[in-house]
């Protein structure tokens, strides 16, 4: 697995399909590490700066297609790369951030004093319906079947854009890479605007980059 720390997108030669995974700008909970989930929040100021700058960097991967959830903060975030490649970002509720009950809306310190027993659960790796919400594991089941049905549609060599949100990119990404669930923690966080790459293998997905895009930033959000 090569892991690109320079903030660079890799220009090695390509082979066969790739989908770039990323992460939409930041939002005002995400500075105040208030849990989102599916609440619609919108980016901030810093965030389409993000954005914008992301989008410099990935349109040089010459897209040929962008879908992205229908959340204002991943809508405005994959509208930057789409002024910049003029294609149509397809948006779907499918690829929305994991729903999480009563999480959402509560600081990280709230819910590790509220929920403290329900959160040490899920990162031992256990099936835990955060807030009363979504398993993991079924938000791996709607958004990976949408990312595989448009990344069938891409030419031989061709490149998706998915954008999405932290915690729906690493069930996803676990989910293609065919890992055990309660192993997708450790693939870790996204910070805001960066992005993973999977590229297609002879034997099926693989993981080219995490987390590339502006390292060492800070992760902030849901899923940390």
């Amino acid at each position: 697995m090569a892991v690109s720390t320079t903030g660079e997108v890799s220009g090695s030669a390509r082979r066969g399909r790739r989908v770039v995974l990323w992460r939409h700008g930041q939002t005002s909970w995400n500075v105040e590490r208030r849990f989102q989930g599916s609440t619609d929040v919108e980016l901030t100021g810093t965030g389409v700066a993000q954005a914008r700058r992301s989008a410099g960097r990935l349109a040089g991967l010459k897209p040929d297609a962008i879908i992205a959830s229908d959340l204002k903060r991943a809508a405005a975030t994959a509208a930057e790369l789409a002024a910049l490649t003029g294609l149509h970002v397809v948006h779907d509720e499918a690829l929305r951030e994991t729903y999480a009950g009563v999480w959402q809306g509560l600081t990280h310190d709230e819910i590790i004093a509220r929920y403290g027993e329900e959160y040490a659960a899920w990162k031992r790796g256990e099936p835990v319906r955060r807030g009363g919400g979504e398993l993991e594991t079924e938000v791996a089941d709607r958004a990976a079947p949408v990312v595989l049905r448009h990344a069938d549609k891409l030419p031989e060599d061709g490149t998706l854009v998915v954008v999405s949100h932290g915690g729906t990119i690493r069930t996803t990404i676990g989910r293609l890479l065919g890992l055990d669930p309660r192993s997708w923690e450790s693939l870790g966080g996204l910070s805001n605007c960066c992005w993973s790459v999977l590229g297609e293998g002879v034997r099926g997905w693989r993981l080219m980059e995490h987390n590339a895009g502006s390292l060492p930033e800070p992760v902030l959000g849901d899923d940390t």
